[in-house]
Protein backbone atom coordinates (compact mmCIF):
# COMPACT_ATOMS: atom_id res chain seq x y z
CA UNK A 1 0.00 0.00 0.00
CA UNK A 2 1.20 3.28 -1.01
CA UNK A 3 1.97 6.64 1.22
CA UNK A 4 -0.70 8.19 -0.61
CA UNK A 5 -3.40 5.38 -0.39
CA UNK A 6 -2.58 5.62 3.40
CA UNK A 7 -3.24 8.90 3.98
CA UNK A 8 -6.56 8.46 1.78
CA UNK A 9 -7.52 5.79 4.24
CA UNK A 10 -6.67 7.78 7.33
CA UNK A 11 -8.14 10.79 6.40
CA UNK A 12 -11.80 8.46 5.54
CA UNK A 13 -11.48 7.01 9.01
CA UNK A 14 -11.17 10.29 10.54
CA UNK A 15 -14.23 11.30 8.56
CA UNK A 16 -16.23 8.66 9.51
CA UNK A 17 -15.01 9.27 13.85
CA UNK A 18 -15.83 12.55 13.61
CA UNK A 19 -19.51 12.03 11.80
CA UNK A 20 -20.05 9.25 14.99
CA UNK A 21 -19.23 11.55 17.53
CA UNK A 22 -21.00 14.34 16.08
CA UNK A 23 -24.01 11.67 16.07
CA UNK A 24 -23.60 10.87 19.52
CA UNK A 25 -22.86 14.57 20.71
CA UNK A 26 -26.63 15.37 19.26
CA UNK A 27 -27.85 12.41 21.39
CA UNK A 28 -26.63 13.68 24.58
CA UNK A 29 -28.98 14.38 27.20
CA UNK A 30 -28.89 18.25 28.24
CA UNK A 31 -27.53 17.43 32.13
CA UNK A 32 -24.30 15.79 30.54
CA UNK A 33 -23.97 18.06 27.63
CA UNK A 34 -23.40 20.98 30.67
CA UNK A 35 -21.71 18.82 32.90
CA UNK A 36 -19.18 18.49 30.02
CA UNK A 37 -19.34 22.34 28.57
CA UNK A 38 -18.39 23.48 32.56
CA UNK A 39 -15.88 21.08 32.53
CA UNK A 40 -14.46 22.55 29.05
CA UNK A 41 -14.57 26.23 30.72
CA UNK A 42 -13.15 25.28 33.71
CA UNK A 43 -10.55 23.46 31.85
CA UNK A 44 -9.89 26.51 29.30
CA UNK A 45 -9.40 28.71 32.64
CA UNK A 46 -6.82 26.38 34.40
CA UNK A 47 -4.73 26.15 30.97
CA UNK A 48 -5.03 30.30 30.91
CA UNK A 49 -3.88 30.50 34.10
CA UNK A 50 -0.71 28.20 33.56
CA UNK A 51 0.22 30.63 30.42
CA UNK A 52 3.08 32.72 31.40
CA UNK A 53 4.42 35.83 29.30
CA UNK A 54 7.64 36.59 29.42
CA UNK A 55 8.90 39.98 28.64
CA UNK A 56 11.96 40.93 27.75
CA UNK A 57 13.38 43.82 29.74
CA UNK A 58 16.57 45.88 29.75
CA UNK A 59 18.81 45.06 32.22
CA UNK A 60 20.65 47.87 33.94
CA UNK A 61 23.36 48.33 36.42
CA UNK A 62 22.35 48.77 40.23
CA UNK A 63 19.78 46.01 39.78
CA UNK A 64 16.94 47.46 38.15
CA UNK A 65 15.21 46.28 35.55
CA UNK A 66 13.30 47.33 32.54
CA UNK A 67 12.73 51.03 31.28
CA UNK A 68 11.03 52.65 34.01
CA UNK A 69 13.17 54.78 36.42
CA UNK A 70 11.02 54.33 39.61
CA UNK A 71 12.97 55.86 42.60
CA UNK A 72 12.81 53.55 45.56
CA UNK A 73 14.72 55.33 47.98
CA UNK A 74 15.11 58.86 47.99
CA UNK A 75 18.77 59.29 49.12
CA UNK A 76 20.70 61.45 47.42
CA UNK A 77 23.61 58.83 46.36
CA UNK A 78 20.36 56.57 45.19
CA UNK A 79 19.02 59.90 43.12
CA UNK A 80 22.66 60.73 41.68
CA UNK A 81 22.52 57.21 40.88
CA UNK A 82 19.61 57.02 39.37
CA UNK A 83 20.25 60.28 37.36
CA UNK A 84 23.86 58.86 35.86
CA UNK A 85 22.13 55.85 34.73
CA UNK A 86 19.79 58.09 32.68
CA UNK A 87 22.84 60.15 31.52
CA UNK A 88 24.59 56.98 30.19
CA UNK A 89 21.37 56.00 28.16
CA UNK A 90 21.21 59.20 26.76
CA UNK A 91 24.83 59.61 25.63
CA UNK A 92 24.70 56.05 24.40
CA UNK A 93 21.65 56.93 22.22
CA UNK A 94 24.02 60.18 20.97
CA UNK A 95 27.03 58.03 19.97
CA UNK A 96 25.01 55.46 18.00
CA UNK A 97 23.31 58.35 16.18
CA UNK A 98 26.69 60.10 15.78
CA UNK A 99 28.08 56.43 14.43
CA UNK A 100 25.78 55.72 12.14
CA UNK A 101 25.68 59.05 10.91
CA UNK A 102 29.21 59.22 10.13
CA UNK A 103 29.04 55.75 8.61
CA UNK A 104 26.25 57.73 6.03
CA UNK A 105 28.19 60.06 5.25
CA UNK A 106 31.45 58.04 4.68
CA UNK A 107 29.19 55.87 2.36
CA UNK A 108 28.45 58.95 0.27
CA UNK A 109 31.45 60.32 0.14
CA UNK A 110 32.94 56.63 -1.05
CA UNK A 111 30.16 56.51 -3.90
CA UNK A 112 31.02 60.09 -4.93
CA UNK A 113 34.87 59.52 -5.54
CA UNK A 114 33.60 56.03 -7.14
CA UNK A 115 31.74 58.29 -9.57
CA UNK A 116 34.52 60.43 -10.04
CA UNK A 117 36.78 57.75 -10.81
CA UNK A 118 34.40 56.82 -13.30
CA UNK A 119 33.93 60.30 -15.12
CA UNK A 120 37.85 60.72 -15.20
CA UNK A 121 38.49 57.64 -17.16
CA UNK A 122 35.83 58.65 -19.30
CA UNK A 123 36.94 62.20 -19.90
CA UNK A 124 40.89 60.82 -20.40
CA UNK A 125 40.03 58.08 -22.90
CA UNK A 126 40.06 58.00 -26.13
CA UNK A 127 36.25 57.25 -26.74
CA UNK A 128 33.28 59.76 -26.92
CA UNK A 129 31.56 59.52 -24.32
CA UNK A 130 28.46 59.05 -26.56
CA UNK A 131 30.54 55.56 -27.10
CA UNK A 132 29.03 54.53 -23.37
CA UNK A 133 25.89 55.27 -24.25
CA UNK A 134 25.87 52.88 -27.11
CA UNK A 135 24.42 49.12 -26.22
CA UNK A 136 26.37 47.40 -28.60
CA UNK A 137 29.51 48.87 -27.54
CA UNK A 138 28.80 47.37 -23.96
CA UNK A 139 28.26 44.03 -25.74
CA UNK A 140 31.68 44.28 -27.64
CA UNK A 141 33.52 45.28 -24.61
CA UNK A 142 31.90 42.32 -22.80
CA UNK A 143 32.84 40.10 -25.43
CA UNK A 144 36.44 41.02 -25.58
CA UNK A 145 37.40 40.71 -21.89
Amino acid sequence: MSRNERDIQERRFAHEIRLALDASADALSPDVAERLAAARRMALAAKKAEVRVHVPQLALPGGHHGYAFEEEDDTPLHRAGAWLRKLALVWTLVALGAGLIGIYHWQQQKRVEELADVDTAMLLDDLPPTAYADQGFHVYLKRGQ
